[in-house]
């Protein structure tokens, strides 16, 4: 067991039937992504949950110590991978989406959205679940740990939406990241609804009406 992550929760009525798990990326914490929700026009109540990483000095941030998900050895993701962070997070992530069945959320009304480093986790997490999950928004991210997901991926997510978005001029996580990714999780059997999006490294409101337009198609 983990420390259970500190989150803000936001919720669109009383009495949530539905939750979205949203893990910010590098650097920013849980409040990055809340001023969406009222952007989003859920058909039934819905928890938001923003948990904030833990706070660890990021090497190829000179050391300097920020929320993240993991450490980040290299700008080349391909070099060694802080493995133990990874794993880590992914727990963390995964005992979340068990508080949310704890507090009577049925797990197929349940999206882990991730974006950058955030989004690594919230694909390592759902896609090992157990029990069947809503979907992944995966947004401006990247494949990590590959064949350990391969290998560790649940049977009962075979079938999970994944809505994969990135920006075409991102200079943080090139965009062919975001294609090799969707590529190899189309080659894991996924079904993978791919958006690309003249933008850099963030939210455009195209994207946001798309992923407004795949939540309601999610949760109705």
């Amino acid at each position: 067991m983990t420390d259970t992550l500190e989150a803000l929760e936001i919720s669109t009525g009383d009495f949530p039937v539905a939750s979205v798990i949203w893990l910010h990326g590098l650097g920013a914490d849980g409040n990055d992504f809340a001023p969406l929700v009222p952007e989003l026009d859920l058909p039934v109540a819905t928890r938001f949950v923003f948990p904030h990483a833990l706070i660890r000095p990021v090497t190829v941030n000179m050391g300097v110590r920020m929320r993240a998900w993991y450490d980040i050895y290299s700008l080349d993701r391909t070099d060694v991978v802080d493995e133990a962070g990874i794993e880590a997070s992914t727990e963390a992530v995964t005992e979340l989406i068990d508080r949310e069945i704890q507090r009577g959320v049925a797990s197929e009304n349940i999206i882990v959205a991730g974006f950058s480093q955030g989004g690594a986790i919230g694909l390592q997490a759902a896609l090992r679940y157990p029990q069947p999950l809503g979907g992944v928004l995966a947004l401006s991210t990247y494949l990590t740990l590959a064949a350990k997901l391969e290998a560790n991926k649940s049977p009962g997510n075979a079938s999970i939406p994944l809505f994969v978005a990135h920006g075409t001029q991102d200079p943080v996580v090139p965009p062919a990241m975001g294609l090799a990714a969707k590529d190899r999780l189309v080659e894991f059997g996924y079904a993978v609804e791919w958006h690309s999006y003249e933008m850099a490294h963030s939210v455009c409101a195209e994207e946001v009406a798309d992923i407004n337009a795949w939540l309601i198609s999610r949760l109705s």
